[in-house]
């Protein structure tokens, strides 16, 4: 017996038995018109016993074609075979025994020398689907092998078609050879615990070991579209996949399938919201017909009217099906041109839409004859479009978070309201790197911007800080002192008095002041000339080792020293600034939504604040000086805040501390420029210095002809240089006044001059305390009485 594949569990006969045993059975049918055409097919038949009894000759298929066409004229009609998709052949084989007009015709479009082929599942999986047939067919195991069968033949245009192939195995017999093993229970469970173990397969179904009788009945249809969407989807994987250098002609490809235009072209375009234009994505080598050779095209300018209204306003599909015809009236409009010059003759623009409704960009679609592409067939895209939509919107998140890494390594982290320039700016970088043009990241600078300075600080830091540094040495010194008192008792010798006599100068130099660097000086004679003899003066008793023992464990062991009070003032200090800097960072944000400027703050002993706004930084808002004014007034308000906050706070605090508040009005406009070095904004130019070098120098300013400084507890204080600051200002003092925030008294002040600045005026004003839910307000003595009492 001939095996059309050696490499099968199959020893394949062809036959029609089992038909002709359906055509006896209609032989005797009651209905005379069946029977007769039954006894026909059989009469037909009866001289050629070989179509019964099976055969493995290919050629006698060519020999007996006429009988068989008989045999299988009710299975295949005439009336369909032109319509129909349909052949008779054998499963897993590449011989077809019977065709229909409609499968011949698509044959023959193919060309000369078009080997009609399955597409390959591999021969190892081959065979085993071979077994699992047999599986399922003579041992009723329910095995769901069943794998998508394809035919894939290119039409008259070259563009591959695919066509889905579905199996009828009504007419077909399996029946082991002697060669055959049968099968255990343990057996079966082992194959279907190892599909990936080929010679396993065959050892249990060694080639042909089986017969398959008869033939199979393949259907088709034409699966192209669903080929095209499930190359869409692995395509579309490597969206944003440096590697995938085929990225753009597979695009191009399924389309063209989807079309059935071997030449089509297919191009696309981002769309940048917040600017309103398109742009050229980076990364990928996809033309577009919109932008032509530009990088960025306004949205206006790379559509004309009625196709801007389709793409951006109603999110629609737009073709164009004859481009010359429909633009003979427009021939200066930037798209039409960019048209012709890349042949396009009919177009398709479709616009990606993500679920929020926003525009990622435009799908290009063209062919270079009229009439090809237009708004019937547009419709095509409805079912690849959710697949688009998804990878792109992977592809944009993928892209902002290259951005946004990209900003974070350069820039650090950005305030909001400017984030967007940081973003312009990458972009634009991004672009440059895909065009080959060397680029690097630019400064960022914002022009003419209006700054506002604001700080509360804690007075008189530096001696509160030096108090409790000189408080925790006191103790440490009488701590060390007893240890030496009591080793030259057990051991008197004369250094010992020595180390103590230099331990009381060290003692007597802090009793009331701490000096500048006496706090080092003490700690290095304790860690160099006492510590180290401590191993000694345990061996001298118990007494003296337990003390050594209680000043170790007393000391803290970050800073190697007594850490008491510094820890109250520490502790009392962080707590300060958590708290004003809460109340700032939740203010802001409403400040923000008022209108947007540059904002940022520090934390030293107290809170800092600097604030920018302007024009420049106000992206796509229109700008107004009223703006400045409201902040200016709402900077105000929040000092205020950050008082009461404090004070409702400071009875809380280890260390009772007072804070002091003040405010810098600078009129004029200037420069901030992002220092990349540095990665913050600085004022920039010599002249906008002066601002910065004011900051720096004002919380030491004095007032002239006294020794008091403008900044005092229980007070804010405005600090200017012009007469129009000065009436801006007492307008927004009045105004609080009348809402209880300040006290009646208004302080017009005059500055000493600073290290190269002169000319500063300020404003002080009482600041009135509220408590809670109480209407009531109280100055600051007041509110000391009630926090004392």
């Amino acid at each position: 017996m001939k095996c059309l594949d050696k490499d099968s569990p199959f020893s394949v006969m062809i036959s029609f038995h089992r038909l002709l045993e359906f055509y006896e059975e209609q032989a005797r049918s009651d209905d005379e018109f069946i029977a007769m055409k039954a006894r026909r097919v059989l009469e037909v038949q009866r001289p050629y016993p070989e179509l019964r009894e099976g055969f493995t000759d290919e050629q006698l298929l060519d020999t007996h074609a006429d009988v068989i066409e008989v045999i299988l004229r009710d299975t295949f009609s005439p009336a369909l075979t032109h319509n129909e998709i349909k052949i008779a052949s054998i499963p897993f084989e590449d011989v077809i025994i019977y065709a229909t007009e409609r499968f011949k015709n698509i044959v023959s479009q193919a060309g000369e020398g078009f080997d009609l082929k399955m597409r390959k599942l591999g021969e190892d999986n081959k065979y085993i689907m071979a077994c699992a047939v047999i599986l399922k067919a003579y041992y009723n195991v329910n095995v769901n092998f069943q794998r998508p069968v394809f035919y894939d033949i290119p039409d008259a245009s070259t563009i591959l078609r695919h066509y889905r192939v579905l199996y009828n195995a009504d007419y077909l017999d399996i029946y082991p050879t002697d060669r055959a093993v049968e099968l255990s229970a343990e057996d079966i469970e082992e194959l279907l615990n190892n599909f990936d173990n080929p010679d396993l397969w065959k050892e249990k179904f060694p080639p042909q070991s089986w017969v398959l009788k008869g033939f199979g009945i393949c259907n088709m249809y034409d699966a192209t579209m669903d080929n095209v969407i499930s190359d869409l989807k692995t395509t579309l994987i490597g969206i944003n996949s440096d590697s995938e250098i085929n990225f753009v002609e597979n695009f191009r490809k399924i389309f063209s399938s989807l079309y059935a235009i071997p030449d089509l072209t297919v191009g696309f375009c981002t769309y940048n919201p917040d600017e309103e234009k398109f742009e050229r994505r980076p990364g990928k080598e996809l033309p577009s017909f919109i932008m032509g050779e530009e990088t960025e095209l306004p949205g206006d300018v790379a559509l004309c009217k009625h196709s801007c209204k389709k793409l951006l306003s109603e999110r629609k599909y737009f073709a164009i099906a004859d481009v010359d015809k429909f633009f003979e009236k427009n021939e200066k409009d930037t798209s039409y041109i960019n048209l012709k010059k890349q042949g396009v003759r009919s177009v398709i623009f479709a616009p990606i839409v993500a679920d929020d409704m926003s525009l990622y960009g435009i799908m290009e679609l063209g062919s270079p004859r009229p009439l090809e592409l237009n708004s019937v067939n547009a419709q095509k895209l409805e079912d690849i479009m959710p697949y688009m939509i998804t990878a792109i919107s992977r592809a944009k998140i993928e892209e902002a978070n290259q951005v946004e890494a990209l900003i974070q390594q350069e820039y650090t982290s950005i305030h909001p309201s400017v984030k967007w320039k940081f973003e312009r700016e990458v972009h634009t970088y991004l672009k440059r790197q895909f065009q080959g043009i060397t680029a690097s990241l630019r400064e960022i600078v914002f022009n003419h911007v209006y700054p506002l300075y604001g700080q509360i600080d804690i007075k008189d830091s530096s001696k509160a800080r030096n108090e409790a540094i000189r408080k925790d040495l006191i103790i440490q010194l009488s701590h060390v002192s007893k240890i030496l008192e009591k080793a030259k008792a057990a051991e008197p010798l004369p250094i010992y008095e020595e180390i103590i006599f230099r331990l009381n100068h060290h003692m007597k130099d802090i009793i009331n002041i701490l000096s500048a660097g006496s706090e080092q000086t003490i700690l290095d004679f304790l860690k160099e000339e006492i510590h180290p003899f401590f191993d000694h003066f345990k061996s001298l008793n118990s007494d003296i080792a337990h003390s050594i023992d209680e000043y170790i464990n007393s000391l803290d062991p970050l800073h190697e020293a007594i850490y008491d009070h510094r820890k109250n003032y520490d502790e009392s200090v962080n707590l300060i600034n958590k708290k004003l800097a809460s109340v700032l960072d939740r203010k802001q944000e409403k400040a923000q939504k008022m209108f947007p400027h540059y904002f940022e703050r520090y934390k030293t002993d107290g809170v800092e604040h600097n604030m920018y706004i302007g024009a420049s930084i106000a992206y796509k808002k229109t700008y107004n000086d009223i703006y400045l004014y409201n902040l200016r007034l709402w900077q105000l308000q929040i000092m205020w805040e950050m008082e009461n906050e404090y004070y409702a706070l400071k009875k809380e605090l280890p260390v009772k501390l007072d804070v002091a508040s003040l405010v810098l009005v600078y009129n004029s406009p200037l420069s901030i420029r992002f220092r990349m070095d540095e990665k913050q904004f600085d004022v920039d130019g010599t002249y906008n210095a002066r601002y910065e070098i004011i900051k720096k120098r004002l919380d030491k300013a004095l007032v002239k002809g006294s020794e008091d400084r403008v900044t005092q507890k229980g007070k804010i204080a405005i600090v200017y240089s012009g007469s129009k600051d000065e009436e801006e200002y007492l307008r927004y003092i009045r105004f609080l006044q009348e809402k209880k925030y300040f006290g009646k008294k208004i302080e017009l002040l005059e500055l000493e001059e600073l290290q190269g600045v002169t000319g500063l005026k300020a404003l002080r004003v009482e600041v009135l305390y509220k408590k809670g839910e109480d209407t009531r307000v109280y100055t600051y003595e007041d509110l000391m009485k009630e926090i004392n009492s």
